[in-house]
């Protein structure tokens, strides 16, 4: 496989994949946070996307495209959101990357393209959920959103379902690729503190329930075992399993944040 950008998706996808797949080329490099509003920044992502298609054509490879199922594509829907729904971006983000998703479908290039949720795993960047969420508890205080819940999906899911998906050649298809179990944010600080055996005073903002469900019906179609034996997954507790998939996430990667809020701390300035 060959990747581009060598972040927190190109640097799993690296560890996964190495020299499997050589027909493939992943784009994991652009606007990383749903939150960023510098036309530079996406402009820097849309040049990129389009030299990627041309060599792509040119060489004949697959492209490997990410977008996003969260709120910034699919707002607040009443149910799981399909694929196929009609969409509305609520944002910048979204409209940015509904927009890349169309230039890749009329390139005439192979290609999958995958909507992902919010990604959990080692070489995560401190600006992402659970980072932050773990070095506001520790520095003692959080800001929670009432309401606010997210869609935590472990990294080991989305190579799991990257793999499935290339080995059995998917293609010109755009699937969702989430949890299915959106977590109160609320919810998580407490799973947090916990773990770490400390309190952090709460600053809460009043709002109404905010949820974003993407549906991973289309994808589990194609890989039965998404989400439930995959990629060092332990299966989910039938019971409670969005609270059993938050507790796989927190076993595997509270460490990681733990030493990466610590690694902060010690710059100078801080």
């Amino acid at each position: 496989m060959r990747i581009i950008g060598d972040g927190f998706l190109g640097r799993n996808l690296a560890t996964a994949f190495g020299d499997r797949f050589p027909e493939v080329t992943a784009l994991a490099s652009g606007v990383s946070s749903t939150s960023t509003t510098t036309s530079a920044e996406y402009d820097r992502e849309a040049q990129l996307l389009y030299g990627v298609l041309e060599e792509c054509l040119r060489e004949r490879r697959r492209l490997l495209f990410f977008s996003t199922a969260s709120f910034a594509m699919y707002g607040f829907p009443e149910g799981a959101a399909a694929e196929s729904d009609p969409v509305r971006p609520p944002n910048v983000y979204g409209r940015h990357k509904l927009a890349l998703e169309s230039v890749v479908r009329a390139s005439g290039v192979d290609h999958l393209i995958l909507r992902l949720s919010h990604v959990v795993g080692l070489h995560q960047r401190p600006h992402q959920l659970l980072p932050t969420l773990v070095r506001h508890v520790l520095a003692g205080e959080v800001t929670v959103h009432q309401g606010a819940h997210r869609d935590l999906l472990d990294v080991r899911d989305l190579l799991h379902a990257v793999g499935e998906l290339l080995a059995h050649g998917v293609s010109r298809e755009v699937l969702n690729v989430a949890s299915g179990h959106p977590q109160p944010v609320e919810s998580v600080v407490t799973a947090i503190e916990r773990r770490l055996g400390v309190t952090a005073h709460r600053r809460t903002r009043p709002g109404a329930p905010a949820v974003t469900r993407a549906s991973v019906r289309r994808l589990r179609g194609l890989v039965p075992d998404f989400c439930s034996t995959g990629a060092g997954a332990t299966g989910l507790d039938p019971a409670d399993p969005q609270q059993a998939y938050l507790e796989r996430l927190l076993d595997a990667y509270l460490p990681y944040c733990t030493a990466l809020s610590g690694d902060l701390a010690a710059l100078p300035g801080r």
